[in-house]
């Protein structure tokens, strides 16, 4: 789908993240159109990305090829209502959480749908997740998706029942890594480091650590046990670690959000 218009219905952080995302990228702003009831978040919006503002949605989807649903899960239904009719030719891509393929045909009347499941480092180009396709979208629907998402981060393509686990590891997953950080900023808070280098330090070390596991494709176990030598000071803190259920913690945490997700699926 070359010189195809994306309209964004919604027009939020994660919205602008993306429409950014596309215009640093390989999009053009004449690309882009979107409309908000929210003055503020349109405002923000076309200040980044460099539009004007639709000023209705009606309007907006005469206009353009695709919508790309960013709205809150309780918002869709009377987002879409003033759309009833005008999206069963187009191709929907939703971000809406926790919103399946077929209650965004049934909510949408489309048939050609990709459903994005992304996650907050996605509003610096750094985002991760997947995403699931209906039946009926083509192969130029897929192609135009991943260009979007390129822009944006790392995104793979899986079945739909998958990407609950998606939410569970990389949708939830930031919160865990800001768990870890601010727990190592406290510790070396209380080791006497002084707050900002101590947030400084945990921080720069969780993304060389991840980047390491990215580049050089090593397992983490073995990175670990290159990190620990024999009697050392690193032993010690991943064996208490390990003693007070470290890895077992994180995985519920991953089952609690996955049970929760699969919930918000069903509602």
């Amino acid at each position: 789908m070359s010189n195809c218009k994306i309209g964004f219905l919604g027009a939020g952080r994660m919205a602008t993240a993306i429409a950014g995302g596309m215009v640093k990228s390989t999009f053009s702003a004449k690309d882009v159109m979107a409309y908000d009831c929210s003055a503020a978040a349109g405002k923000a919006f076309a200040d980044i990305v460099g539009i004007e503002m639709s000023a209705d949605p009606q309007t907006m989807m005469q206009e353009c090829d695709a919508v790309l649903l960013a709205v809150k899960p309780q918002y869709l239904a009377e987002a879409l209502k003033p759309l009833s009719g005008l999206l069963t030719d187009k191709l929907v891509i939703s971000i809406v959480a926790g919103v399946t393929l077929e209650k965004l045909g049934s909510l949408s009347g489309a048939s050609r749908i990709i459903r994005v499941m992304p996650n907050t480092p996605a509003l610096i180009g750094e985002g991760c997740g997947a995403y699931a396709v209906s039946p009926s979208a083509t192969a130029d629907d897929q192609l135009l998706a991943e260009k979007i998402l390129k822009s944006i981060g790392e995104f793979y393509l899986l079945e739909e029942k998958m990407l609950d686990a998606v939410t569970a590891v990389s949708g939830c997953g930031p919160a865990y890594i800001y768990e870890m950080i601010q727990a190592m900023a406290d510790g070396g808070v209380t080791l006497g480091l002084p707050r900002e280098l101590a947030k400084k330090l945990a921080a720069a070390t969780v993304k060389g650590a991840a980047a390491m596991v990215l580049e050089t494709n090593i397992h983490p176990t073995e990175l670990r046990d290159q990190v620990c030598s024999p009697g050392g000071s690193t032993i010690c803190a991943v064996n208490h670690l390990s003693s007070k259920g470290f890895s077992g913690t994180v995985v519920e945490a991953e089952l609690a959000a996955y049970k929760r997700s699969v919930e918000l699926g069903k509602a």
